[in-house]
């Protein structure tokens, strides 16, 4: 890890506009020199001085303004280049085999009858930029440790297993069974890299473009935390992103560069594979990506690194000693490079040479084929040894290694550099002839006519593939591979969660707050307690999170280097090296990356850590839904909460802070073990399910997933645990909390999360006032009832013959005498999950629609869920069976006003925790 004094100031440069003139004498002597430069031998040469003055006033530690961009040519220049350690023609046939399997792979893939495509032209353009990586820098997992993590472009995808089949780590087989994954059991492979579908391979799900830089980003941050805490030894992983210039028009791609540049993350690279095109177009085929690209990182405090050339450039660039060529590469827009990728030899003199004279003798001696085969650098081994290399050993700053391409490189005429390229899928028999020539393969003609292309492989002896394995070998061991080497943690027993299961006394606290007094305690448990790890997005305190900053501190790899504003309170907000608590800012897509990349530390280092992610409810599932989907993907783990959930809690907020939905959000996930409790004591038994399911036992019953608690703002007297409560009901979802024992006519009602003291008031009311006996019932998850029921549905489908199952909400219910009324802070969708599996007449309330500023009665009372309007619902459903007369509902609708929303009572103003 580099040293602050290896990392960038705060101001990396900046002209000294207030600085006075010491010196006026020596100042003028350095402005004349520079015009004599100019006069003398013009402006392309002072150019040239005035860089190399900054190049060395940089190597001196001296700050000036950072150059946002540089020319369109290598960073690193030839005589700088260091020594090629490889094999290089093993390296190329290697290669070789590599780009057949890769291409024929997917072609087979579209055989008729079959028909499930593939990308071919991504890993193409790739290739080469994989290949030197493989040979000579990606870390494997074999000295236990977490070696390298590579996150793969998700369209290359093909490439890698194709690689994996000259290693004989996958079959011919499996390589056909690509994208077959149910078909072909157990022998499917899947489209992307999915570590769900491929828990031994994948470690990075990435083909939701964007988010695997992001994801990078806060893996690196990660590999420094657990370092920083003592946790694992993460010394010597480098996070390396493989990524497509298209993709980095994705906000999430470049959103969080300046965290890796202020933290230093010098274990960090980029590879852009910058092949100029998107999926279906050009990138900036009016502008030039790179630039833009090397702008963008330069600014953002970023090591940039330009691979633009291959080495026949070089006997050029050399000669161009009046910056004729520089200029002509600096002025050429990416689509006209991308229109001379798929043009001739004497095309590409005409047009592009041929316009000056200067440029036209320097290929004078070169055929037309020689100018054809100017090549990019992302394509050269050597150049791209040299450009990993330097970001490897680069200190201070995290690198971005910006590589240009062809997309379909090598594929042929009908491929390469094409804007449809993305999109085709199979290669007819004479694109197969071409390709096989231009790789050199022993394939023949029989065998291209004959049927499906082969795949080849020069045999298990063979020089190549002794090379791979011994390459892969001196690394540590086969990438990817993703290994699980975390043992069970063992688990606080009943006295961590006891506080909580007592209530709080005479004190109001809203479940958020049960919740974090929990969360304290469990991180006092002498086993466990170092492995949580808190993550909030700028809002600790709102959360009353704060109580943890004096022991825990937040995470800060520079410490605290001011004196905090409010360092003489308690609660005084306190940054460590070695903190515990992750503040993300105002980022939650940063903060879903903390939490993924801290839910998949047992797979990753072999160290269970136990993120718990709150945040605003309304800023989870919504915003950043997708990132959820990666973490169930990564097969991660951990806790998070939707913290002042609900659409009418949050008092003054208003709709875009008024979450009544995220609940279905959630049940589209089937990784997430969702909850809606409405008491410290359920949350207690949750919590402590949720750590036994995916942190106890064995290795094998550990479970990928992740729990989603939403918890509220709302101060209320949080009950103790009745005696003899169902635990099994509360983590199942539906336990009765209180039955009825007052009133005549039955009923039923289910209720959820901050609704529950509504039910138990309008419990009270329909005794009280229209002889109704209510139970009452806690629907702590609505989802899990929904799971369960679907999955029994599923069962007796499928097994006719066997004694067919009941759901458990049926069973639960049963014996019950109905109608049964639903309310919850949720809209009715959300406990219509069940509904068609509850033994009897079926109500819900909900809050539809958009949420409002208001207080909470008016609210509750706006969408009828409030106490009077359950009681309502109630009368409404009993009338209907023809238990109650219809009258009593228009004198109740005139009792409560419930039409009228001015006349509820406000209830508890502010949003405390």
């Amino acid at each position: 890890m580099a040293s602050g004094s290896d990392r960038n100031p705060i101001i990396i440069g900046g002209l000294p506009s207030q600085v006075p003139d010491f010196d006026p004498e020596e100042t003028a002597e350095w402005l004349d020199s520079l015009d004599a430069a100019i006069d003398e031998r013009g402006r392309e040469r002072a150019r040239y001085l005035m860089l190399r003055l900054i190049e060395r006033a940089r190597e001196r530690r001296v700050a000036v303004p950072e150059m946002r961009s540089t020319d369109y040519v290598n960073t690193i220049a030839t005589k700088d280049e260091p020594f090629f350690p490889g094999n290089e023609e093993i390296e190329r046939r290697i290669l070789n085999a590599t780009r057949w399997n890769a291409a024929v792979m997917v072609s087979r893939a579209q055989r008729p009858g079959i028909g499930v495509g593939g990308h071919i032209a991504t890993f193409a353009s790739s290739a080469s930029l994989y290949d030197v990586g493989f040979n000579h820098f990606f870390r494997g997992k074999d000295d236990g440790k977490g070696g390298d993590q590579i996150f793969f472009q998700g369209h290359a995808s093909p490439g890698v297993y194709a690689r994996a089949f000259l290693l004989d780590r996958l079959s011919g087989t499996q390589l056909d069974a690509f994208r077959q994954e149910k078909s072909k059991a157990p022998y499917g492979l899947s489209s992307y890299p999915h570590p769900r579908l491929m828990p031994d391979f994948w470690e990075f799900p990435t083909v939701s473009m964007g988010l695997g830089p992001l994801g990078a980003i806060y893996q690196a941050r990660m590999n420094r935390y657990m370092q920083a805490r003592g946790i694992a030894d993460t010394e010597q992983s480098h996070v390396w992103a493989f990524l497509g210039d298209g993709e980095m028009d994705e906000p999430e791609s470049l959103g969080q560069l300046s965290l890796a540049a202020r933290e230093g993350l010098d274990n960090l690279t980029f590879v852009v594979n910058c092949n100029l095109q998107r999926l279906d177009g050009p990138v900036r085929g009016n502008g030039k990506i790179i630039q833009e690209l090397e702008s963008q990182f330069r600014g953002a405090g970023w090591n940039v690194i330009k691979l633009i050339w291959d080495r026949t450039w070089d006997p050029l660039l050399a000669q161009d000693r009046d910056g004729v060529l520089v200029n002509k590469l600096n002025t050429t827009p990416d689509g006209q490079f991308q229109t001379y990728a798929t043009e001739t030899g004497a095309y590409i003199r005409e047009h592009f040479f041929g316009e000056d004279q200067r440029l036209r003798a320097m290929v004078e001696g070169l055929t037309d084929d020689q100018v054809l085969h100017l090549g990019r650098g992302g394509h050269d081994h050597r150049k791209i040894y040299a450009a990993y290399k330097a970001a490897r050993e680069h200190k201070g700053q995290p690198t971005v290694i910006l590589a240009q391409t062809v997309k379909g490189w090598t594929l042929g005429p009908n491929f390469e550099g094409r804007n449809a390229t993305h999109q085709m899928k199979k290669l007819t028999v004479d694109d197969l002839k071409r390709f096989r020539d231009r790789l050199h393969l022993p394939i023949s003609d029989k065998e291209l006519e004959s049927g499906a292309p082969p795949y080849y492989h020069p045999g298990r002896n063979s020089e190549e593939i002794q090379y791979m394995h011994d390459r892969r070998k001196g690394l540590g061991g086969y990438v990817p591979t993703r290994v699980v080497r975390a043992k069970p943690l063992a688990l606080p027993d009943d006295k961590a969660y006891a506080a909580t299961r007592k209530g709080s006394g005479q004190q109001t606290i809203a479940t958020t707050m049960a919740f974090v007094r929990l969360l304290k305690d469990l991180m006092r448990d002498k086993e466990i307690g170092k492995r949580f790890v808190p993550i909030a997005p700028d809002e600790y305190r709102t959360f009353g999170m704060d109580s943890l900053f004096p022991s825990a501190k937040i995470y800060n790899p520079l410490g605290q280097t001011y004196e905090s504003v409010d360092r003489e309170l308690l609660l005084a907000y306190k940054e460590s090296p070695t903190g515990q608590m992750l503040h993300d800012g105002i980022s939650e897509a940063g903060c879903t990356a903390s939490l993924i990349a801290a839910g998949s530390a047992y797979a990753t280092h072999g160290e269970p850590l136990i993120p718990v992610y709150v945040f605003y409810s309304m800023f989870g599932f919504q915003r950043t839904g997708d990132q959820f989907w990666q973490m169930a993907d990564q097969l991660a783990r951990g806790f998070v909460l939707g913290a002042t959930a609900g659409r009418t809690t949050l008092t003054g907020e208003g709709l875009q802070h008024a979450d009544g939905h995220s609940h279905l959000l959630a049940s589209t996930n089937p990784a997430v073990v969702a909850y809606d409790p409405a008491y410290g004591f359920e949350i207690a038994h949750i919590v402590r399910d949720g750590l036994r399911r995916m942190y106890g036992g064995t290795p094998e019953a550990n479970e990928d997933v992740f729990y989603y608690l939403t918890v509220y703002n709302e101060p209320i007297v949080q009950p103790a645990e009745p005696a003899n409560v169902d635990v099994d009901g509360i983590v199942k979802g539906l336990y009765k909390y209180r039955a009825g024992e007052a009133g005549v006519v039955p009923a039923q009602i289910l209720a959820s999360g901050v609704a529950v003291p509504w039910a138990l008031e309008a419990q009270r009311i329909l005794a009280e006032e229209w002889n109704v006996r209510a139970d009452v019932w806690s629907a702590t998850s609505w989802n899990e009832l929904r799971r369960d029921a679907v999955a029994a549905e599923e069962h007796n489908l499928l097994h006719p013959e066997e004694e067919q199952r009941v759901p458990y909400v049926t069973r639960k219910l049963s014996g019950s005498e109905g109608p049964f009324v639903a309310v919850s802070d949720w809209m009715r969708a959300v406990p219509d999950q069940i509904a068609r599996w509850v033994p009897g007449a079926w109500q819900s309330l909900g809050a539809d629609g958009f949420g409002f500023a208001d207080t909470r009665g008016a609210a509750r009372r706006f969408f009828h869920i409030d106490a009077e309007s359950v009681v309502l619902g109630v009368l409404t459903e009993l009338a209907k069976a023809g238990k109650i007369d219809r009258s009593v509902l228009k004198q109740a609708i005139d009792r409560y006003q419930l039409l009228d929303v001015a006349a509820a009572d406000p209830g508890a103003a502010g949003g405390d925790a």
